[in-house]
């Protein structure tokens, strides 16, 4: 269990972006969000960016994580950051992992987005990550 010293668990929005079918990483992950004490709320495949933005915010998510399979992470990050910006949302974590490129990662990382995760990253990482991130940047 995550330790939280806040007065609700960490919320992560858990989401598959375009046509790409393979959810089975993002359901791992979501997985084990849960098992370390997080709320989660999994979209589910085919959603689009404004989807994914509209539901972090009903939602009041700490964290949005991206899985991506498809080779579209240098289209739907930056639109997700771009909607996120435009709805206020600048203290929520864009993270995510899949099949992208180290130069892509780098590129995506210095125009906003969190850290991203290859395929093989522990999960104990990514939770240690969001966990370390939301309790540095989060006000509750």
């Amino acid at each position: 269990m995550s330790t939280n010293p806040f007065n609700r668990p960490i919320r992560v929005l858990v989401a598959k972006v375009g046509l790409d079918g393979h959810d089975r990483g993002a359901r791992i992950i979501a997985t084990s969000l849960r098992d370390a004490g997080m709320e989660v709320i999994y979209t589910g495949l085919r959603q689009t960016p404004e989807m994914v933005v509209n539901t972090a915010l009903q939602e009041d998510v700490d964290a949005i994580g991206i899985s991506i399979l498809s080779g579209a992470h240098m289209t739907v990050f930056p639109k997700i950051l771009a909607l996120i910006k435009e709805k206020g949302m600048d203290d929520v974590l864009v993270t995510g992992g899949g099949i992208i490129p180290a130069n892509d990662m780098a590129e995506l990382k210095a125009q906003g987005v969190g850290e991203l995760f290859p395929p093989g990253t522990s999960t104990v990482d990514i939770v240690k990550y969001i966990t370390d991130w939301v309790h540095e940047h989060r006000n509750f």
